[in-house]
């Protein structure tokens, strides 16, 4: 036999040592002793490390994850971050008050010795001195609560007697308005930083966010009727600080909500947002209004307050004059109605423009019939359509018309002279009396 022959006969009787030796067999070798099923081999071989059973930072009571904010703190960030009053990284609500008056001692010698007093903190008009029952601490913008003394902060007892003397001055009619509006404004402020400097955030913190809000609506419409050539800014000041203020008891409700219930005012107060946004203008630099409503209660989003808003907002943007005017004046509240009243002239005035527009030329419309479907005195009614730049005539009867077709209306550069809504019920109430902050249930 051959030596080929050999070879050939050698395999047959001992193919596995052959395949052994083969070099092929290599790749074969290495597969087995990856997937082999000793457990050793594996172990050794990999590099998993095994995950830990434990986890951390899973539970809200978790004070050692990072990631983790209690929600009483991000609330109080939330309205410190709106006054700008605390630094960047300090412990919030860490301070309990205690200071018994309106104004820190220190304060108000230091305010006494520069004086920095204003016209209702000055006993007997001196300007150098105060007293306890007149000084009230004003408001820093910047304050670190890292120097902050226990004693230069109110507790809420006081902050509640603070704000009800301030809210008092508003009845006051020996100075301007606009003097009495800065006074308060600047005060509730400090009010405001005292509160989130101490973490407050109790139903007794909303029934004042709640008085403060009113202020600052009731301002929004008298600040409309002053004559001071600083009035603009005074306006854009206020509403800014609406804006803020409003913000903050949203999230103070949002923090004290039960299970399916809501706070009694809390519907009302939600609506203003509503309502300081009739025009599509004012959210450009906003979220929108739909994107805020997903966040709204369901309780409230099915309320009278909040439908009246947003039936208020439909034909305000669809521009139906006269179901505007009906329900303002059928269903507004005097809050409501405080911050609608500039939107009232402007309805008013496009009714006039599509009037003018679209009547018969040689019919000239009755200043009566046109009073009736604005809802304002026929007086005030001709008074009107001369600020929109109109002209009124006379009859043989004496009965005042609109000539038609007139190319000169406009609207007026400045605001509005304030025309009421006929069939409204002008009543002041007492807005400022300490209502209840409970909550209610479906």
């Amino acid at each position: 036999m051959d030596e080929s022959g050999r070879r050939r006969q050698q395999w047959r009787n001992h193919p596995s040592s052959s395949a052994s030796a083969s070099p092929s067999t290599g790749p074969t070798r290495f597969r087995s002793q990856q997937y082999s099923s000793n457990p050793t081999k594996t172990t050794q071989s990999s590099n998993f490390v095994p995950r830990s059973t434990t986890t951390t930072g899973t539970t809200p009571h978790n004070t050692r994850n990072p990631g983790y904010v209690p929600r009483w703190k991000s609330v109080s960030n939330a309205n410190n971050q709106q006054e700008g009053e605390t630094e960047a990284g300090e412990e919030v609500g860490s301070i309990v008050g205690t200071c018994p008056f309106m104004c820190p001692e220190g304060e108000r010698a230091q305010r006494e010795r520069l004086r920095d007093l204003a016209i209702f903190e000055r006993l007997n008009g001196d300007p150098r001195k105060t007293s306890p029952a007149l000084a009230v601490k004003k408001f820093c913008r910047t304050i670190s609560l890292k120097y902050v003394q226990a004693s230069d902060v109110r507790p809420l007892s006081v902050l509640e007697d603070t704000l009800n003397y301030l809210l008092n001055l508003l009845d006051s009619s020996e100075y301007p308005f606009e003097v009495v509006h800065d006074f308060i404004f600047d005060r509730t402020r400090s009010i405001r930083q005292d509160l989130g400097m101490q973490n407050i955030v109790n139903d007794r913190a909303i029934c004042m966010y709640e008085k403060m809000v009113k202020f600052h609506i009731v301002s929004h419409h008298r600040l409309q009727n002053c004559g001071s050539s600083s009035i603009s800014s005074l306006q854009y000041l206020n509403m800014e600080q609406l804006m803020k203020t409003l913000a903050s008891l949203y999230t103070l409700y949002e923090a004290n909500h039960s299970s399916n219930s809501i706070y009694e005012n809390e519907a009302e107060f939600r609506s203003f947002h509503v309502l300081l946004h009739l025009d599509s203008k004012s959210q450009q630099r906003e979220e929108s209004l739909s994107f805020w409503f997903r966040r709204v209660p369901s309780l409230v989003m099915k309320s009278n307050e909040m439908h009246f808003a947003r039936q208020v907002l439909r034909f305000y943007r669809m521009g139906i004059y006269r179901s505007f005017l009906c329900t303002v004046s059928a269903e507004a509240s005097y809050l409501q109605y405080c911050i609608i009243e500039p939107y009232v002239n402007e309805v008013r005035a496009l009714a006039v423009s599509y009037i003018n527009n679209c009547c018969y030329k040689l019919h000239p419309y009755p200043l009566e019939d046109l009073s009736k479907l604005l809802m304002m005195k026929e007086s005030d009614m001709e008074s009107f359509c001369h600020a929109c730049g109109l002209k009124t005539l006379s009859d043989d009867g004496g009965n005042k018309l609109l000539p038609t077709k007139q190319t000169t209306f406009c609207n007026p550069k400045g605001s509005f002279q304030s025309y009421s809504i006929l069939g409204l019920q002008q009543y002041e109430r007492s807005i400022y009396s300490s209502g209840n902050c409970r909550q209610t249930t479906a």
